[in-house]
């Protein structure tokens, strides 16, 4: 990114100097030099997964949280009534997911499809008592562990930081099942 007076400016564009020099583009370092155009790195983005905007002021809400009206009351999720022929309140309170929800998810969803490639082997167990093989076992059992251990992790997180660490180092078994 290049600065002239620690605003941006496109070095491709035409300039004009305030005493009315007008340059087709700003690309030759010389001319860039001569009226004081400097170059910084661009900003880093902060990841759109934990951070609002890229913003790494601006987190998203870590823990759910259960959505209250302007003046506190709780805030009901609506409901087709067939008698009213109306939009009614449930008894069940929304809920704004936070990340910690959202990523517990994911990890289940990972177990889940991971898991779900080695299923007939467990099929296969029930209905004809054929041994699922050691390594088959192995694996599934490595699978949930680390499915418990992100569960788990991601729990006891205090802040994204810290989520960002635990997302960061996840341990699944690398070889495929099947």
């Amino acid at each position: 990114m290049f600065l002239l007076n620690g605003s941006p400016i496109n070095i491709y564009a035409p300039y004009t100097t305030a005493e009315g020099v007008t340059y087709p583009h700003l690309r030759d370092a010389n001319i860039r030099a001569e009226l004081g155009v400097t170059e910084v790195p661009d900003p880093v983005r902060a990841d759109d997964r934990f951070y609002w905007d890229g913003d790494v002021n601006n987190p998203k809400m870590l823990e759910d949280r259960l959505e209250v009206d302007k003046d506190g009351n709780p805030m009901w999720i609506p409901i087709w009534d067939e008698a009213t022929q109306s939009m009614v309140d449930s008894n069940v309170q929304m809920v704004t997911r936070g990340l910690k929800y959202t990523w517990i998810q994911q990890v289940k969803q990972t177990a889940n499809s991971m898991l779900s490639q080695s299923d007939w082997y467990v099929v296969r167990k029930s209905e004809k008592n054929v041994d699922i093989p050691a390594d088959i076992v192995t694996k599934r059992d490595a699978i949930r562990a680390e499915c418990d251990r992100l569960e788990t992790a991601i729990t006891a997180c205090t802040d994204v930081a810290a989520l960002i660490a635990v997302v960061g180092n996840q341990g699944w078994p690398r070889d495929g099942i099947i």
